[in-house]
């Protein structure tokens, strides 16, 4: 997760508006926090579903914390926290943070992601993203104004008003919603993201089962692959159904060569979770996937890094 950003001469003016559009962002996120609170107990709940399905789509928001340790082929790059909190006031704070280094390079990030639970989705309040570390630091904020029917986004300085959609999430959030869409078996698994000033379209697809056995355990997955045109980059995540769907492992390979391989450490629920039901598999999308486990061969195999994959490192958090 290293990005090497170019530095960012701000002129003037731009910064005396940045200091507007972050006040005007704190104050939107202040008022719509209060609409939100006042209409909580208000919201219409969802049709019944049997209790031990509704329990097993739900399981996600469990409060609990897992660490993954972060890897270059090989190479341990450093470690990655998550952190989903309890709550009982309707609103979840989901935070993220991160602290990678190879050689000359570092990157640390801190992410938190803040919704609500409504009819059985989550819907995005805020979200931020502070990232620091070898060259340009920078931050991301957004506010997804709900009532004002717009989302307002500030990333690296540059503010962006975008208009609002429903199922429209955060980098960070949509991972619970795509593990709660997996304990329902529903398809597809299509999410709208907002990221660096854009609404961007990804698509997954779960190929298969299968046992994936880290130093942490051994672990009976399904395996999601993103949905993409070209095989160039291909990422692939192993999701534990016993586990609410955590992930536990990640791997990102570009060109059939390195990987970013992201693998769990340990991790804990504050609450024991209830039985999953049976994962619903698409089948691998033939003619455009190579086979993970053929790739992570090749890989593993490899050895050294040369300075065209220096350069690639630095550009895989925008992967």
């Amino acid at each position: 997760m290293l990005c090497i950003s170019p530095a960012i001469n701000a002129q003037a003016d731009n910064q005396q508006q940045q200091i507007v559009d972050a006040e005007s962002t704190a104050q939107l996120a202040t008022a719509e926090k209060a609409i939100i609170a006042e209409q909580h107990q208000q919201v219409t709940p969802p049709l019944p579903l049997n209790d031990i399905v509704q329990a097993a789509i739900l399981s996600p928001l469990t409060a609990h914390t897992a660490q993954y340790k972060v890897f270059y082929g090989s190479i341990e790059l450093g470690v990655a926290n998550y952190r989903l909190p309890a709550t009982d006031s309707g609103f979840y704070s989901y935070h993220f943070d991160s602290d990678v280094s190879l050689f000359v390079l570092s990157d640390q990030r801190h992410l938190t992601s803040e919704f609500t639970l409504e009819n059985g989705k989550l819907v995005p309040f805020r979200y931020i993203q502070e990232r620091t570390g070898t060259g340009s630091d920078y931050t991301e904020q957004t506010a997804f104004a709900k009532a004002q029917q717009f989302i307002h986004t500030i990333y690296k300085e540059d503010a962006l008003k975008l208009p609002y959609e429903d199922k429209v999430f955060d980098p960070l959030m949509v991972q619970l919603q795509f593990r709660m869409d997996l304990a329902a078996n529903i398809r597809p698994l299509d999410y709208k993201m907002v990221k660096e000033k854009e609404i961007d379209d990804y698509q997954f697809r779960v190929i298969g089962k299968e046992q994936v056995v880290l130093d942490s355990g051994t672990y009976d997955t399904v395996k999601v692959e993103v949905v993409r045109d070209s095989t160039k980059r291909q990422t692939f995540f192993w999701m534990a159904p016993d586990l609410a769907y955590l992930p536990v492992r990640l791997s990102h390979f570009s060109k059939g060569s390195k990987q970013l391989d992201i693998q769990l450490a340990s991790y804990q629920f504050e609450q024991p979770l209830p039985p999953m039901t049976p994962a619903l598999i698409d089948g691998p999308n033939l003619g455009r996937s190579t086979a993970a486990g053929q790739l992570t061969s090749e890989v593993e195999n490899g050895t050294g890094i040369s300075e065209s994959e220096l350069e690639q490192i630095k550009m895989l958090a925008a992967d």
